[in-house]
């Protein structure tokens, strides 16, 4: 009896290419799938537009937004947020600091912004506000209502102008997680530095 071992040969290295193909081809649909996935529910890259976040963000910087940090959490006061406010007409994204919570009382005195009646400690670098706009009056915050400023308060459109108003969650696209140049975490951008009192009674002598 007569063996074809040459057809035989031929017929595993078919099924060779046939499997590396539907593993090639597995594996491409993969990629696809996850660089959707990513872009989509994960990260997106936007650009900031306005100077109304200097000196922490510059107009022109690249941002990563972290679509995916309020899946699992509440957005938290001085989170730096990215929102599209539904049914304006523009197109790009806005980026400001959560200032208010829901059902919180936000009022601007002063030039200083009060929650409940008490003046917040601010954890970014920012100067005394000259216009409170809407904010002269007490504004009581709705459930899923968010008071937003921009870190340069005098040129900034934000929370305290109708235009703009207060944020709902829904509006919220996501975190803004990493400026890309120079490489930064925007959390970590113009922070106030805390001096101690005898730091203070040293700079004094």
């Amino acid at each position: 009896m007569n063996y074809n071992f040459d057809s035989d040969e031929a017929v595993k290295k078919r099924k060779k290419i046939i499997k590396e193909i539907i593993i090639w081809t597995v594996e491409i649909i993969a990629v696809i799938l996850l660089a959707y996935f990513l872009v989509k529910y994960a990260v997106e890259k936007t650009t900031v537009v306005s100077e109304s976040m200097e000196t922490t963000l510059q107009e022109g910087d690249k941002l990563i937004i972290n679509k995916l940090a309020y899946r699992f959490s509440k957005p938290e006061r001085f989170d730096v947020i990215v929102f599209k406010q539904s049914g304006r007409e523009h197109s790009y994204y806005n980026i400001k600091r959560i200032i208010g919570l829901p059902g919180e009382t936000v009022q601007i005195k002063d030039g200083v912004v009060y929650i409940n009646d008490e003046p917040i400690k601010e954890k970014s670098v920012v100067e005394a506000i000259n216009n409170p706009g809407l904010a002269s009056e007490p504004i009581t915050l709705e459930d899923k209502e968010y008071f937003v400023l921009g870190d340069n308060r005098n040129l900034s459109e934000d929370s305290r102008f109708a235009n703009i108003g207060n944020v709902v969650f829904d509006d919220i696209i996501g975190k803004a997680w990493i400026r890309l140049k120079p490489f930064n975490f925007v959390n970590e951008l113009n922070p106030v530095i805390e001096t101690s009192e005898e730091t203070k009674e040293e700079t004094k002598e």
